[in-house]
């Protein structure tokens, strides 16, 4: 590609890493190494629920570490302040003494290496007890401490430490696991580094080039999209990507489609593990869960109402993209069935009133959790729900034609035609130029994106295609500064830092610029996603979601984010591709 030449996407990555403010992990781990603000000493954390301790999905958030303050120590037990540098591969820390390091051996051990000729260690405490499901039963997570240096002291129980006498390219391996297994034998920790910067510099070699404007924060994104990827594990068949293994650390429905956009490009059959691990959980009525975890899946929630909960259908085009980018029919007729009965599943369980528009009955069924839409009651038949499933059933439709089904394809396309205009027989707001959602009929007095999203069904009329995009290129309401706003910013309930309330989500960008460049409009698209673009790179991590007001994350966003990983991916993919192609 023009101007992108060869670059070493591993060494881009280096210091853009802070394991203070990023869950540091490795693909395939559910080990998260973190330093703790502030201080010298670094805690592990499990990315697991645990559900022996607590059975609430989110009580993992709150749990203390399995290993605290660890910390590097002299000969005298002393311990060392330290400056750290990060990479995929290994993390630095410059102490008076020489040069730890840590990294990850295997997903389930850490290799910390102690600087040559020194008598050095590490100090830690475990937290034993919280790990315990109940008296007289086994640990539900073991630590296994060796090393191939000669211990000069050493101290077991609740305080662990291990120091070494002087020797060369020594190591302390930490293995967390369900059983003790202890190595058989240790390698020279030059060797370990080795391993490691090897196997790292093999995800990096696959990227497409970008430009170079892009790069830093590409070759960043490309680092969550391995550091967030689980193995399989229980109720988890395949291996894929956690939107953040420190506070989402299961398999989110929406979350692993966009995923797979930005894996097709470099692992189409990793892009397709992320549908599979979904459709594997089908329920016979066509229910796709919220969420899966190891020990189970999510399809009902207690909060903030009982209820079934899923996410939004968007499976089958995220499965067209990744067929655009390498064809497999087998893997379409793979996923046919279980995507028409997801479908079906939407109409007979969803439309509560029998007339034809689709509603969420669950406000987090829309992965939109606090979005004003849902203060005024529920269910709710929005417009956005009802786009997700006209954008379903034309992929199908896509689908069925190419596996030549053809009857099912000129269902699909005709049922997608009438659920339009279902939409524009109820919801089209002439007044305001807006799809209402509807409680129990009546309009809902909010403007969202969600208004709009109807933009990316096709064949809109005319005037309501112009009116819908003179709402989004409104600077009163969603475009320009930071784009695009989740709530528009004169509405009452516009919020620029509360979550779904205001905040820019790099997930509804994608979804308008994908709208835009369906209506014809190009020129808006491109614009939309170089503000994307730039709002992301604008900030050190990649974040869940940014302030509407400043472009900052607000205090609750979390760092080192899936989806907007994957997002910020495939979009500097897009817009290098037309740099080199001169559009």
């Amino acid at each position: 590609m023009a101007g992108a030449g060869h670059v070493d996407y591993l060494d881009l990555v280096r210091g853009q890493i802070d394991i203070s403010r990023d869950p540091f992990s490795d693909r395939g781990s559910r080990l998260i190494v973190r330093q703790v603000p502030g201080t010298s000493s670094l805690e592990i954390k499990l990315g697991e629920r645990l559900t022996a301790l607590d059975p609430h999905p989110e009580a993992y958030m709150s749990r203390p570490a399995f290993v605290q303050d660890l910390q590097f120590v002299d000969a005298e037990g002393s311990p060392l302040d330290f400056e750290s540098l990060a990479a995929p591969d290994v993390v630095v820390f410059r102490t008076r003494l020489g040069e730890f390091r840590l990294l990850f051996q295997d997903e389930d051990t850490l290799a910390i290496g102690i600087p040559d000729a020194t008598v050095a260690g590490i100090r830690f405490a475990l937290n034993t007890d919280h790990f315990r499901p109940g008296p007289g039963k086994a640990p539900l997570r073991n630590l296994v401490l060796a090393t191939n240096g000669e211990i000069a002291r050493e101290r077991n129980g609740r305080s662990v430490e291990c120091i070494l006498s002087s020797g060369k390219d020594l190591a302390i391996l930490l293995h967390i696991g369900k059983a003790p297994a202890p190595p058989e034998s240790i390698s020279a920790f030059s060797v370990l580094l080795g391993q490691s910067a090897s196997r790292w510099r093999a995800w990096f070699e696959r990227l497409p080039p970008v430009v170079e404007k892009y790069a830093a924060k590409y070759a960043y994104a490309w680092w969550v999209m391995a550091n967030n990827l689980i193995s399989p594990r229980g109720c988890i068949q395949f291996e894929a990507m956690a939107p953040s293994k420190a506070f989402y650390i299961g398999l989110w429905l929406w979350d692993s489609a966009l995923h797979a956009i930005a894996y097709r490009h470099v692992d189409p059959e990793m892009a397709r593990d992320q549908i599979r691990a979904f459709l594997a959980l089908q329920r016979p009525d066509g229910m796709l869960p919220d969420a899966i975890f190891d020990e189970d899946a999510l399809f009902e929630l207690d909060h903030p109402i009982q209820g079934k909960v899923t996410k939004p259908p968007i499976l089958a085009w995220a499965a067209l993209k990744i067929h655009e980018t390498a064809p497999d029919l087998a893997f379409l007729r793979e996923i046919y069935p279980g995507l028409s009965r997801l479908n079906e599943w939407w109409f007979e369980q969803n439309d509560d009133d029998a007339d034809g528009l689709v509603g969420y009955a669950h406000p987090y069924s829309s992965g939109l959790d606090d979005s004003p839409l849902w203060d005024h009651g529920l269910p709710v038949e929005s417009p956005d729900i009802n786009t997700y499933l006209i954008l379903s059933m034309q992929s199908l439709a896509s689908m069925a034609g190419m596996l030549g089904l053809v009857s099912d394809a000129d269902i699909w396309r005709m049922r997608a035609d009438h659920l339009l205009q279902r939409i524009l027989d109820d919801m089209w707001d002439e007044q305001a130029g807006v799809f209402r959602a509807l409680v129990e009929e009546q309009p809902i007095p909010v403007v969202t994106p969600i208004n709009l999203l109807p933009l990316w069904a096709g064949s809109l009329p005319g005037q309501i295609l112009d009116r819908l995009i003179s709402n989004l290129t409104d600077t009163d309401k969603f475009w320009g500064g930071f784009m695009l706003p989740t709530v528009a910013r004169g509405d009452l309930a516009f919020d620029p830092g509360t979550m779904w309330r205001g905040p820019v989500w790099a997930n509804i960008n994608y979804f308008f610029i994908e709208a835009l460049k369906r209506a014809g409009r190009a020129d808006l698209a491109r614009e939309l996603r170089t503000a994307t673009l730039k709002l992301i790179i604008s900030q050190p991590s990649i974040y869940e979601y940014y302030s509407a007001a400043n472009g900052v994350p607000p205090v609750h966003s979390v760092p080192a984010f899936g989806w907007t990983a994957a997002i910020f991916i495939d979009l500097a993919i897009q817009a290098s591709r037309e740099a080199a192609a001169g559009c």
